[in-house]
């Protein structure tokens, strides 16, 4: 194993971070400027699906949505495409729904049987879905953390866990930078760059520690060599990984429909930021922790080091005696 080849990652650390704290400034940036503009999944609303039986332009459907809600979201549903689907984030009345649905009667030429649902979504059951979103992300995080400091040690659980709220904040941000509508497909994005992200990471800290026996980590030279080397060999294999994915997902992201766009784009750059982070955040933080941290391995073997070399001095000098 050639532990000769490396890149200067812990060198540029500040670099790496910096980088990260500008993302992290304008995605927070965005939330509080912008604020997520969220969908009715979250908020309540009313959704309709009418059957057109025919092809539909969204323009001619927003002129008759605009006069109840100008926000609403038009998609379409069935094989051909012929289905309208009218999210608001209005709650229609009875009244309301029977004079939208009129006035596509009118509009398409439609009989009544031509009005396939309408649901009816309440606020409660947005504020439990947005409970339930924020619990999740947070159940997920702690048995994260839980795992990897099981499978590693706390510092690299510390570590992962603060890239994967690094990649998190991003995402948000970028919801809130393009007012992406916040809805069911926001909570799949989330959760999948959350197991995503996490992976890669592992990967990295498994190599550091596979190299630790062989590298050692007795001074600071020793600590920067040995994660150096780690992410450097698995570098290429994490991004070979992300850049497949992606193609993938920037396919999807090009030809599906608009739904599908809305949980295709943040997820392309949650992904990305995983793979960055990963390299570039994780293995950084591991390296300060060991080394601000009194109780960290780093300085446990100083410790132990320095006892032993005093030790070795004390037998040296009864020996001359």
């Amino acid at each position: 194993m050639n532990f000769e080849k490396k890149l200067p990652i812990i060198e540029k650390t500040k670099i790496w971070l910096s980088i990260s704290l500008i993302l992290i400034a304008v995605a927070v940036g965005s939330i509080l400027i912008r604020g997520l503009n969220y969908g009715i999944d979250f908020v309540g609303g009313t959704i309709i699906t009418i059957d057109l039986h025919q092809t539909f332009d969204t323009k001619d459907i927003k002129s008759i949505t605009d006069a109840y809600d100008k926000s609403a979201d038009i998609t379409y549903s069935g094989n051909q495409k012929h289905e309208v689907v009218i999210s608001t984030k209005e709650s229609l009345s009875n009244s309301q729904q029977k004079k939208l649905f009129a006035s596509f009667k009118k509009k398409y030429n439609l009989k009544n049987k031509d009005l396939v649902s309408v649901d009816n979504i309440t606020a409660s059951v947005g504020a439990e879905t947005t409970r339930n979103t924020i619990i999740a992300s947070i159940v997920a995080v702690v048995l994260m953390l839980v795992y990897v400091t099981i499978r590693f040690e706390f510092y690299f659980g510390l570590s992962a866990v603060l890239a994967l709220v690094h990649d998190i904040v991003i995402v948000i941000g970028v919801y809130a930078l393009f007012q992406i509508q916040v809805n069911s497909p926001f909570i799949a994005a989330i959760l999948t760059i959350l197991g995503y992200s996490i992976n890669d990471t592992i990967v990295v800290f498994d190599r550091i520690r596979e190299n630790e026996g062989l590298i050692g980590m007795s001074n600071e030279q020793e600590l920067t060599h040995l994660v150096d080397v780690s992410v450097t060999q698995t570098m290429r294999r994490s991004i070979n990984t992300v850049a497949t994915t992606l193609v993938a997902i920037i396919a999807l992201y090009i030809f599906a429909v608009d739904a599908i766009r809305d949980f295709a784009l943040p997820l392309i750059v949650g992904i990305a930021c995983g793979c960055y982070s990963s390299i570039f955040v994780a293995s950084p933080l591991w390296v300060i922790f060991q080394k601000k941290s009194s109780k960290s391995k780093f300085n446990a073997k100083i410790q132990r080091n320095s006892r032993r070399g005093q030790r070795n001095r004390r037998k040296a000098e009864k020996i001359e005696v």
